[in-house]
């Protein structure tokens, strides 16, 4: 199942994107109102919850600075990546689009599928937060 978020265009370079994006922390500023669990577990990797979801850990997998960010799941029992691709539009400027990318069967596909989307698109439009 592959998702992706729109583009959205924030008043920060791609660089400073990027570091934002490194340190695991600043995704609690990303996370919709409806989380009720956000707890960094390392330098790479942090646990959230949303509000009738079960707890997601998230590790980071890959860095190319200053364009693209992927974090994947800590568990196998629902092996997903979430990437983040960034592109310079000029010195103070940038574009952001997040890529969702997991194996599910059809029906958790199916029951996920809406959330997700969901999610993807929160996290995009608060990238202005970072």
């Amino acid at each position: 199942m592959n998702l992706e978020s729109p583009k959205v265009s924030v008043e920060k370079s791609a660089q400073h994107l990027f570091d934002s994006l490194s340190d695991v922390k600043n995704f609690e500023k990303l996370m919709p109102e409806s989380i009720a669990k956000f707890e960094v577990i390392g330098d790479d990797a942090f646990l959230f919850g949303l509000k009738g979801m079960p707890e997601i850990k998230l590790k980071m997998k890959e860095k190319i600075a200053p364009n693209k960010i992927v974090l994947g799941a800590a568990s196998d029992k629902l092996p997903f990546t979430l990437t983040a691709k960034i592109d310079a539009v000029s010195d103070d400027k940038s574009e952001v689009q997040l890529f969702f990318e997991g194996e599910f069967n059809a029906m958790m596909a199916m029951m996920i599928k809406g959330p997700i989307s969901k999610f993807l698109e929160t996290l995009a439009l608060n990238m202005n937060k970072l």
